[in-house]
Order: C-alpha cells, then structure tokens, then sequence
C-alpha cells in the first residue's frame, strides 16, 4: 500500500472529526431522533479515541500488510467513514433541514479519499468484495457500539 493513500485517509478522519468536536455536541443539544445530547468533553473524548483506532488501523495494514487483521480493521474503517458521510449526516442534514456536523468534511474528505484507498486496493488485488462488505459491517457495529460507551467513560474522566 502506498503510504500517501494512508496519510490521505489519516488527514481526512481527523479532519473529519475535527469538524465533529467543534460543533456537535452543541447541534446534539437539539431534539433530534439522530442524536443524543452529548458535552464537549464527553464527544472530545471519544472522537481522540476514535481517530487513534482510525491511526491504529491504517499503520498497521501500512507496516504489516500481510497481516489479514490489520487489514480488516483498516479497510473497514475506510468503508465505515464512507457510510458515515450518508448516515447519519447526510440523511440528518436532509430530514431535520439543517446542517449537520461532519456532512462538509465527510461528502468532501471522507467519501471520495476512502474511495480513493479503496478504489486502489481493488486494483492491486488487495481486497475482494467480501472482505470490504464484512469488514466494513464488523468495524461499523464495533464504532456504533463504541460511542455510548465512550461518551460515558469520557463524562466521568474529564471535566464538563
């Protein structure tokens, strides 16, 4: 793997969640079916845990590409980012008619960056169908199922 497609991906994630620290948790604090409300602290905590699994991912598969493992996560992560971009931002920017946090950087970033990587992998013969289809589902229930999890860790370790 080229390591400018894994610095590209490390930009855009970060970017990304960057974008999502400054202003979700206080679009969160609005009635919404998309979003529990969540602190600063609480969503800064998790996003920098998040974007470090992101980090792990990709320098893994970059110095340890015959590792099917590191692999996985990384293309993974690449297909859960791309998802990201539609759901939930595109999808919550469409229903609740306003901007939702992330939608810039993930529809401008995210989606054609990761696709990039992808699009790459496939050449290579990298990766197959399958690989990308349940990775990206695995690493994507592990994220959601994450996130609750993170935001209470970082309420109780950080200050409000």
């Amino acid at each position: 793997m080229d390591y400018y497609l894994v610095i590209f991906f490390c930009f855009a994630i970060t970017l990304h969640n960057i974008e999502e620290a400054i202003w979700l948790p206080k679009w969160s604090q609005q009635s919404s079916r998309f979003q529990k409300p969540v602190s600063s602290s609480e969503f800064l905590f998790a996003v920098i845990f998040i974007t470090i699994l992101a980090y792990l991912s990709a320098f893994s598969f970059l110095y340890m590409p015959e590792l099917d493992f590191a692999k996985w996560m990384f293309i993974g992560f690449l297909g859960s980012m791309i998802l990201n971009a539609i759901f939930p931002h595109l999808i919550a920017t469409i229903l609740m008619k306003k901007y939702a946090p992330g939608l810039l950087t993930g529809l401008l970033l995210n989606l054609p960056i990761n696709s990039l990587v992808i699009y790459q992998m496939f050449s290579k013969n990298i990766i197959i169908w399958k690989e990308l289809i349940i990775s990206t589902f695995v690493v994507g229930i592990i994220l959601l199922a994450l996130i609750p999890f993170l935001f209470k860790v970082g309420g109780k370790i950080t200050p409000s």
